[in-house]
């Protein structure tokens, strides 16, 4: 039965769940687990915190399916990864409300951090994920101005609040999270210029 499962589209597993084929969400949580927890790992760069949110991620598509709302007809992997990115989301506020931090706090541009969190379809995540991307990243961090790298590699590398990152620096929150949206502008501009592709 399982081979059979295995020749079956993600929405044809869907229907099969729904209807209470419990071995057809395996077949799907074996397609998409590496691909979901690589998504949450790169995004919270925290192995128990990853493993939590992917957790609920896969409870929360049960949920949906089990209680016939899902309607993604055909985008199954994207409407996954959706579903990993809001709860990271909701991760970042819960970590911010817990440091103290006002919640959705704008930088010059107007910008919160927020709007910094990527959402990637399965092309976007599996380019994430190539070796040689990551290490064209690295480089480019290495070219930012001090102040922004500093507060790039304290909050991913060292998982650190914005709190603690502004009091390090002695600096403002707003000034923290604003080196860190100009970081990624950067960032964004010179693998424009260097021909990375991340998204």
């Amino acid at each position: 039965m399982t081979n059979a499962l295995n020749e079956c589209t993600d929405e044809k597993l869907v229907q099969l769940y729904a209807d209470g084929n419990v071995a057809a969400f395996d077949v799907l949580l074996s397609r998409y687990k590496r691909k979901v927890f690589s998504y949450i790992m790169l995004s919270v760069k925290d192995y128990d915190l990853a493993n939590d949110v992917f957790q609920d991620t896969f409870i929360k598509a049960i949920t949906t399916i089990r209680n016939r709302k899902y309607s993604e007809m055909g985008k199954f992997s994207a409407w996954i990864i959706r579903i990993a990115h809001n709860l990271v989301v909701d991760q970042y506020r819960r970590s911010m409300a817990e440091n103290n931090v006002p919640g959705e706090v704008e930088d010059e541009l107007g910008h919160t951090v927020f709007d910094t969190l990527p959402v990637y379809d399965r092309n976007v995540e599996d380019v994430m994920l190539e070796s040689q991307v990551l290490e064209d990243v690295k480089q480019l961090v290495e070219m930012l101005p001090d102040s922004q790298r500093s507060v790039l590699l304290m909050r991913f590398y060292q998982n650190m609040s914005f709190k603690e990152i502004a009091e390090k620096q002695g600096v403002s929150i707003n000034t923290a999270l604003g080196r860190m949206r100009y970081a990624l502008l950067n960032l964004r501009r010179m693998a424009e210029d260097n021909n990375v592709t991340f998204a």
